[in-house]
């Protein structure tokens, strides 16, 4: 069965570069891949240049989702890929650098995934709270003492 390429192409202009990704977008699964729920597959071209038009750098990812062909274009899944490194900025690396998750010795039975779960509630306490920095945010904290804490989340 031939399965229809879609293309879409971005440009943006920013930090002194010029930035280009084009998706190219294929219904299912590629030949030969048994992935299950796989409605589109796709691979997505980044170039990098400077203002100039110099290259700067290259790259090309692949991915699979479960999103439908016909509620899901290739603009917006282009879109989607791009805001996952929304998720990893505001927490992943958030627990690395703020945190220390990644100097962390604590690193066998169900520890580490208690920790990382401790972790995400004090981002979400101090979010809700509307501290707008995470690490300033403990640092308050650390000051204030274990009140200001226990009333952030309606004990105190």
């Amino acid at each position: 069965m031939a399965q229809a390429i879609q293309q879409h192409t971005e440009h943006d202009k920013g930090h002194g570069r010029i930035e280009t990704r084009t998706i190219f977008v294929m219904q299912g699964a590629p030949a030969g891949f048994s992935f299950p729920f796989v409605e589109q597959s796709f691979r997505i071209d980044r170039t990098r240049s400077n203002l100039a038009g110099k290259l700067l750098s290259s790259e090309t990812v692949y991915g699979i989702t479960s999103l439908s062909v016909s509620s899901n274009s290739p603009s917006q899944i282009l879109g989607y890929s791009r805001t996952h490194w929304a998720i990893e900025n505001s927490s992943h690396y958030v627990r690395d650098v703020s945190m220390g998750e990644d100097l962390s010795r604590i690193r066998t039975g169900a520890a580490p995934q208690v920790m990382a779960t401790l972790r995400n509630l004090v981002m979400g306490l101090l979010r809700l709270a509307g501290i707008p920095g995470i690490a300033k945010g403990m640092r308050k904290l650390g000051f204030q003492g274990r009140r200001t804490v226990l009333r952030m989340i309606g004990l105190g």
